[in-house]
């Protein structure tokens, strides 16, 4: 049985290895291809241990982590994050960073629940937008698998629409690149 939680702060910081696992696990799939490092991703999840308004969601079946979703306020993130919402007030919008989940644990509904729980997290603290943003890469991507489909159509369930026009720009590593090269990710957002 897969028991989700929910934890701010500190609460997290039992489970760091895991969750940094977990996240270079998934996003070295299509279409992240992130050749992360252990290092970085604990450093990377020391945001939502100090963010005050920050929420990270966790899958567990029985004590391993099989899942993680994280989301804290847009006005926190970094520069290339908040990028073209500056036009906007930022102080309403909440950044969903991101969820990864294991395969064998794909179309089970725990998706379903991290956006659930998220938007919970996000209107009692009085936003009013969620955003997001994913990966865009080419059709004709060489590591593209050939049974890949892409998370539009479960976005679009959830009440969430590209937001035409929107782009962050963020570099990393890809498995098989000697350095960081930058990708384009396409924002989504959802009035909540």
């Amino acid at each position: 049985m897969i028991n989700i939680q929910t934890f701010t702060q500190k609460e997290i910081v039992a489970y760091l290895d895991d969750l940094a696992q977990l996240r270079i696990s998934v996003f070295r799939e299509y279409p992240y291809l992130y050749d992360g490092s252990l290092v970085y991703e604990k450093e990377y999840l020391q945001t939502f241990v100090k963010a005050e308004d920050g929420i990270v969601v966790a899958a567990f079946d029985g004590d391993q982590v099989v899942g993680i979703s994280t989301g804290l306020p847009l006005a926190q993130e970094p520069d290339e994050v908040i990028g073209p919402w500056k036009a906007h007030d930022v102080d309403r919008i909440f950044y969903f960073s991101e969820s990864v989940l294991a395969k064998a644990y794909r179309g089970q509904g725990i998706g379903v629940q991290f956006f659930q729980e998220r938007e919970a997290w996000a209107r009692k603290l009085g936003f009013t937008q969620a955003v997001f943003c994913g990966v865009v890469r080419p059709d004709d991507h060489p590591l593209k698998p050939a049974d890949y489909l892409p998370l539009d159509r479960f976005w679009q369930k959830r009440g969430y629409a590209k937001k035409e026009g929107y782009f962050a720009k963020m570099s990393w590593l890809d498995r098989g690149e000697a350095e960081e090269t930058t990708k384009v990710l396409q924002y989504w957002w959802k009035a909540l």
